[in-house]
């Protein structure tokens, strides 16, 4: 039995999860987010709970247990709390500015490069060399604070680029001059 599978998820006051077939619903003060849910999956809501079982012992079924379980306690996490993540620019000229609802990011190349937050995100320039992504969605929040990374990654020599909050970059030693 998967550890994590067999917790139960606790329903906070002012969300509401509904099952319709394959579909979990959950709805909150901060919005709404649906996930499908594989076949080998079963959802039932007894009160302000959620259980996540599975139909059979199948290899595939007790992979997607604990996964089921994650992902819908995930989904209630968001719309009660969000999630953030936080994005740090390292380098000399390196800086971020807010345009409405667009980030303008000068990142050493000859052009500046505009960033258009997905629907469902929020993202923030809280200083110049700072970076917020705000949503309430975990896996959208993720993908596109790694698209912003990945625009300038961290370079192991003098460590410029744009990096996670408190990410360590492993610095490597630079070439050393003839004697």
């Amino acid at each position: 039995m998967s550890r994590i599978g067999k917790k139960p998820i606790d329903i906070p006051a002012g969300v509401t999860v509904t099952i319709d077939r394959n579909t979990v619903s959950v709805a909150g003060p901060k919005g709404k987010l649906e996930q499908e849910l594989h076949y080998k999956a079963v959802v039932s809501v007894d009160g302000n709970v959620v259980n996540v079982d599975r139909k059979d012992e199948t290899k595939i079924s007790k992979s997607v247990h604990g996964l089921t379980r994650t992902l819908i306690s995930n989904m209630v996490t968001g719309v009660t709390q969000g999630y953030t993540k936080k994005l740090d620019i390292v380098g000399v000229g390196y800086r971020v500015a807010q345009k409405g609802t667009d980030l303008d990011l000068s990142l050493g190349f000859s052009h500046p490069v505009v960033v258009t937050p997905p629907a469902g995100i929020e993202l923030k320039a809280e200083t110049q060399t700072k970076i917020a992504v705000i949503g309430i969605d975990k896996q959208l929040v993720g993908q596109v604070a790694a698209d912003i990374r990945k625009l300038r990654e961290p370079e192991p020599y003098k460590g410029k680029g744009i990096r996670y909050e408190g990410e360590y970059i492993l610095r490597k030693a630079g070439k050393t001059g003839k004697k």
